[in-house]
């Protein structure tokens, strides 16, 4: 089994993934790597059935960077898995503990809804600006109270982080992006669909990306975690995947290895970067989230809010793909990063996520993986 399928416990033992719903049974090729999504949690311990949702929550280049371990009967640590970091693109840990944050929102929103609340103190023994460690990020204390099922957990099965071109022939419908505009309840969030500030956000974050991809070490982390074709993404599925007919083809004849991605004249890299520069190219609206502080306190209310945020587009029918690279914060980056804030946060605050938004191909004939990447960060 690899760490998609289970969370290992610390103190030993693991944690199958919760079971998914019928929707993507008939479109799932890469099947051990979708594996977490036909598993049965069935714990008699609460803790286990929470953290069986848990561990689908989308995190950075799907790292997966959480560890755990179950304390006496109704508690449990969370730690940072510190051989998961991204050094180069997210220097800071900043990322990364967006992702734990959805992490702890999916753990509690499974423990209500199970007739439990789960009381958390966030970074018991301190936290640390520059970076993640291996002190706790969260304890957590269950204790049986009335079932409480939030409306957005019934989406937690079906939310992916679709990494493919939208149709640009559908406007996404206002009143929609009113409701998904809500569902934050510490971050602010904001968002458009006016055709001027998608033509604007398509281009800046075109630009990022490009520039993500031409600075060597930036690009050489993500390619190192590049799952290409259907025998890597169920080897390890974790990383960012290519996968669908176009890449199978490309990387049976290899054509598209990781030494021709690292080749900016080979086709590998040409037909890499024409499909990840179509996903940008058609955003058909954008979402944003500040916080006005930018404590890791503040970093874990952004990603609760950011896994709400996804899973209410879910509830729209609408497919949603991150789009991190403007806001990290590397040297390359700087002016953009500023670009960026100074058209979201003139005032102030830090822009913590930057998401495009419209409807992609039918599942039926292009399936959406449950692969999280950063180019398409969680």
């Amino acid at each position: 089994m690899n760490r998609r399928n289970f969370l290992r416990l610390t103190g030993g033992g693991v944690v199958l993934a919760a079971a998914g719903g019928g929707l993507f049974a008939a479109t799932r090729t890469p099947n051990i790597a979708l594996a977490p999504w036909e598993r049965a949690g069935g714990y008699d311990d609460p803790r286990k059935n929470a953290l069986s949702h848990a561990i689908l929550a989308p995190n950075p280049h799907n790292r997966q960077p959480w560890m755990i371990r179950l304390d006496g009967d109704d508690g449990l640590t969370l730690f940072f898995d510190t051989d998961k970091q991204l050094p180069h693109t997210d220097p800071f840990d900043r990322q990364l503990t967006i992702g734990l944050g959805c992490f702890l929102e999916l753990m509690r929103m499974a423990a209500n809804a199970d007739g439990y609340e789960v009381d958390m103190t966030l970074f018991p023994e301190g936290e640390d600006d520059e970076g993640l460690d291996r002190r706790p990020i969260a304890k957590a204390t269950f204790t049986q109270a009335a079932a409480v099922r939030d409306p957005l957990f019934e989406h937690v099965l079906n939310r992916r982080s679709n990494k493919e071109p939208y149709d640009t022939t559908r406007v996404v419908p206002a009143d929609a992006l009113a409701r998904i505009l809500q569902a934050a309840r510490q971050s602010e969030l904001g968002g458009s669909i006016g055709r001027d500030d998608i033509a604007y956000w398509r281009a800046l974050t075109t630009k990022a990306l490009r520039l993500e991809i031409d600075t060597p070490r930036t690009y050489q982390e993500s390619v190192d975690l590049f799952r290409i074709g259907k025998a890597e993404i169920n080897a390890n599925p974790d990383g960012i995947d290519f996968s669908g007919a176009l890449f199978e083809t490309l990387a049976l004849a290899g054509v598209m290895t990781r030494e021709s991605l690292l080749d900016t004249n080979s086709t590998g890299y040409k037909e890499g970067l024409k499909a990840v520069l179509a996903n940008t190219e058609t955003a058909m609206g954008h979402v944003w989230m500040v916080t006005q502080g930018n404590t890791r306190s503040d970093q874990i209310a952004a990603g609760s809010d950011w896994l709400r945020t996804n899973l209410a587009c879910t509830a729209e029918g609408l497919d949603f793909q991150p789009l991190s690279q403007a806001l990290q914060e590397y040297p390359e980056m700087a002016q953009i990063y500023r670009e960026t804030h100074q058209r979201i946060a003139p005032d102030g605050g830090t822009v913590q996520m930057l998401a495009r938004i419209g409807y992609g191909p039918d599942v039926a004939v292009s399936p959406r993986w449950p692969i999280e990447s950063k180019i398409g960060m969680m």
